[in-house]
């Protein structure tokens, strides 16, 4: 394997653990375990796990971003928005990272990234759909509720206390029973 293609599946492998464990769950010795390299090759791919979760939140912030930029402008940009959103939260170890990275946002590099990342797709939203701040700012806020909802695994739990099931329900449109 390529150095190019080792580095591409280290950073799956660890995208996978640091929306597993997050920042502080998570060590370059698992990443390295899982992905079936020892911990100094990644070490010395990534000089240690702050620049390795830094790649990763970067990965998946460039394709949350990438996402919602293939939106053309338009009549139809508010229904692909919603549709592109729905596309993303398919993929629940990308959303995790996203929270992961915001919860980490202390960390310089990552906290520039992650104020970038939210005024970015605040800025697409209103230059795709001409909305409004307002409607810019209900998308990326109703956007970070469902990540935490998805993230605390909410659809698991409805049943077990109808304040939540309400939020939940007026969120994802599932209800217990679904």
């Amino acid at each position: 394997m390529t150095r190019d293609a080792r580095r591409e599946q280290i950073l799956a492998t660890a995208t996978k653990a640091f929306a597993a464990g997050g920042y502080a769950g998570t060590t370059t010795d698992e990443v390295a375990q899982a992905a079936g390299v020892s911990q100094p090759y990644v070490v010395r791919l990534f000089g240690s796990k702050e620049q390795l979760f830094r790649a990763v939140f970067d990965g998946v912030s460039g394709q949350i971003l990438e996402i919602f930029e293939a939106i053309e402008p338009g009549p139809d940009a508010r229904g692909q928005m919603a549709a592109a959103y729905a596309h993303l939260v398919a993929d629940p170890d990308r959303l995790r990272v996203l929270l992961h990275g915001f919860n980490h946002g202390a960390d310089p590099v990552v906290g520039a990234r992650a104020r970038s990342v939210l005024a970015q797709a605040f800025e697409l939203y209103r230059s795709r759909t001409g909305g409004t701040v307002e409607e810019a700012r209900d998308f990326v806020a109703y956007g970070m509720l469902i990540n935490v909802l998805l993230a605390v695994q909410g659809q698991r739990h409805l049943g077990e206390d109808p304040s939540f099931d309400a939020l939940v329900t007026s969120c994802i449109g599932i209800g217990p029973g679904d």
